[in-house]
């Protein structure tokens, strides 16, 4: 005979409410009592009705993830950590791409995609922050993202400026001064490009070092190839004043990078140190391997979908919205000094 939440909440020790938030994922819940009661479903192999308490609660067992790009190695592995935590809630995952479009991302929160969803979690491009918590009310709604929506929704970013800052103060460390940046885009409303500049042109002036609006090289979107030919032109530059050292605002602008200053008989990090952004796997295996920024990309998964989850079972949506930064770690390989074995 199949056990009952009753029976798990007897054999823990605690009230069905409490097992109900634990099997929920509510954040309501202590971790030693969440992992006593966790103990108990184990021991009685108790297994909710998922489709049974949907239907009394009115949802669907569905959240929604809509990401700019799904072939980018960030946003796929992110992707995947996000489908493993939800599968950890008995949730099931719709992934959607929206290219940066705005009508895409008004689509999706307006809920005119053709499927019901409990809650959707976004990484907007086009629209500003305050747009898409307003739109997508009364949904639940998680933004990864650096443009606050002002305590309208919930948000997990990285902080971006201390990151580019750090980052670019490394390459500052090591003696270079002719340090240019790739990856600006002064087309999009995401912020991100602009945080990472800012942070940037910080630690220039902090180090005393002017920035210089030539070696800020934009882009159209962050992939290897347009890393590459932000490269040549400022490997092109008339005056011949060349950069030294580069800081690239994703990891595939930053291999891109690279391979163009390979094709230009530049030796790294002789001749040209290079820093990227997001810790991306192929960056680990590249000749040199990247240095990068780091972002704990498992803890932006997790605390993104505990808050959903929590306003997701809050009745009355009364939980107050979250601002969350994640931590971040330089990691230091060989685009920047001697080789090292950091996977």
């Amino acid at each position: 005979m199949s056990s009952s939440l009753k029976d798990v909440a007897a054999r823990a020790g605690v009230s069905a409410r409490t097992v109900s938030n634990v099997v929920n994922g509510s954040a309501r819940v202590s971790e030693h009592t969440r992992q006593r009661v966790q103990e108990a479903i184990d021991e009685l192999g108790y297994r909710p009705n998922l489709a049974a308490r949907n239907l009394r609660a009115g949802r669907t067992g569905v959240i929604g993830l809509a990401i700019p790009e799904l072939h980018s190695p960030y946003f796929g592995e992110l992707a995947g950590l996000l489908v493993d935590e939800a599968r950890r809630r008995s949730w099931t995952v719709i992934i959607d791409q929206t290219h940066g479009d705005p009508e895409a991302e008004r689509r999706l929160l307006n809920g005119d995609g053709g499927r019901a969803m409990d809650g959707l979690i976004i990484s907007p491009w086009a629209l500003e922050a305050q747009e898409v918590a307003t739109t997508a009310r009364p949904l639940p709604v998680v933004l990864l993202g650096e443009r606050s929506p002002q305590g309208l929704a919930d948000r997990v970013a990285v902080d971006n400026v201390a990151a580019a800052e750090e980052a670019t103060t490394h390459l500052l460390a090591l003696g270079r001064r002719r340090v240019a940046a790739i990856g600006l885009q002064p087309h999009l409303h995401n912020g991100t490009a602009e945080q990472r500049a800012e942070g940037y042109r910080r630690a220039l002036r902090r180090a005393g070092v002017a920035p210089r609006p030539h070696w800020q090289r934009p882009v159209t979107s962050l992939h290897r190839l347009d890393g590459a030919r932000a490269m040549a032109e400022l490997l092109d530059a008339d005056d011949g004043d060349l950069p030294d050292a580069v800081f690239a605002f994703t990891d595939e602008l930053a291999l891109g990078a690279m391979h163009m200053a390979h094709a230009r008989g530049l030796r790294i990090p002789d001749d040209l140190a290079i820093v990227g952004f997001d810790d991306i796997e192929d960056g680990r295996f590249g000749r040199p391997t990247l240095t990068t920024v780091s972002p704990d990309k498992r803890q932006i998964a997790e605390r993104a979908l505990q808050c959903l989850a929590d306003r997701i079972y809050s009745p009355e949506n009364e939980v107050p919205a979250l601002d969350l930064t994640i931590p971040h770690r330089l990691v230091v390989r060989g685009s920047t000094g001697p080789e090292a074995q950091s996977y």
